[in-house]
């Protein structure tokens, strides 16, 4: 396990030797989890990396893809290499709110004969949730989840009820089929750190899930890491550095997507109503880290960023009705910030500290 206690070394800026160390055995658990996930999930790995990156980095997730691509095979297949509890809400449009955080009963306690009332948890309480279709369900059911993404606690009766960690939240909708729908509000979908698409499977991957899947077999997944391990590795995930450069460039990024900002690109002037938040920087530099961190590195680089723009922008920006007459997706506009907006840079021997290295 992480020492808590560990610091960021501030001379250099960089994790301290153990946590170097624990970083390289989250790449060696990262490898682990992707080879028993292999065993059930065939491809989408651009998918599962963004769904780990987001665990890792303490955050939440939509995933939109049309039925039947193993949305729900995935998270529930992640739950057992964590071992992870793992619940699956069905959202639909007569599901209530305490259907999801719980709900209080009175019961008669045998030995004073008195009536108490007692919390029975709702299925919000595991580690990992899969809000099923989360399009589904009216607003008012919608937003029983905010209060248990954000602060990791439900509320009943006036009593705080903990959640038990690690939590980590997937809600999936079908981008088909929108009658009867309820969209999720952009205040809403802003508590996600990414939104992800699942795409239709690679022909060889086609082939290989038709074949597996109609035969006898039925793989086993070991667990890799536990409950205390995801925490420890997500509170390591915090304490790696983000250059200044990094920072700068991700929130030059952010910045761009607003079209009341002052040297915004054109096309966002003319295609954007709303841009993204301060919570989008935020994103960028958590992801950034748990990219980083993921791939065996102590630091966050400019490409770290680029690989999430379009996972972590493209549910924060709205567009308007030009945009969509030209066809002007958010992903589109993510391509062309990205060609637009060029990474800081700073000379190396602008730092004293590698001066003094070059100097010798």
């Amino acid at each position: 396990m992480i020492d808590d206690n560990k610091a960021v070394d501030p001379e250099n800026e960089s994790p301290a030797v153990g946590d170097v160390e624990a970083i390289e055995r989250l790449r060696l658990a990262y490898s682990r989890i992707r080879k028993e996930l292999g065993k059930v999930i065939v491809g989408q790995g651009e998918v599962l990396d963004q769904l780990l990156i987001a665990m890792f980095a303490g955050g939440h997730c939509i995933l939109e893809g049309v039925p039947g691509l193993a949305k729900t095979l995935m998270i529930s297949t992640l739950a057992r290499c964590l071992s992870l509890s793992f619940n699956r809400i069905q959202f639909t449009p007569d599901l209530m709110p305490s259907d999801i955080t719980g709900t209080e009963v009175i019961q008669d306690d045998p030995t004073t004969g008195k009536r108490e009332f007692k919390f029975l948890r709702g299925p919000i309480f595991a580690n990992i949730i899969l809000a099923d279709e989360i399009n589904r369900t009216p607003p008012k059911t919608q937003a029983a989840l905010l209060e248990a993404m954000q602060e990791r606690h439900v509320t009943a009766g006036g009593v705080r009820h903990d959640l038990t960690l690690p939590f980590f939240l997937l809600a999936t909708q079908n981008p088909i089929e929108q009658e009867g729908t309820y969209p999720l509000p952009e205040a809403q979908q802003d508590r996600f750190l990414l939104k992800v698409f699942i795409d239709y499977p690679s022909y060889d991957d086609e082939y290989a899930i038709a074949d597996r899947t109609t035969g006898e077999s039925d793989p086993q997944v070991e667990a890799v890491l536990s409950g205390d391990d995801i925490l420890g590795y997500q509170r390591l995930v915090r304490q790696i550095p983000a250059a200044p450069d990094v920072l700068r460039y991700a929130l030059d990024l952010v910045r761009a997507t607003r079209p009341d900002e002052a040297g915004s690109p054109d096309f966002v002037k003319r295609m954007i109503t709303w841009g993204a938040g301060p919570r989008a920087v935020q994103s960028l530099i958590l992801g950034g880290k748990a990219r980083a961190a993921l791939n065996g590195r102590a630091h966050v680089a400019s490409e770290d960023i680029r690989a999430l723009a379009h996972p972590v922008l493209r549910h924060r920006i709205v567009t308007n009705f030009s945009a969509e007459a030209e066809g002007y997706t958010t992903d589109r506009v993510v391509d062309d910030l990205l060609a637009t907006i060029e990474p800081h840079t700073t000379h190396l021997d602008g730092d004293d500290r590698i001066r003094k290295v070059l100097s010798t």
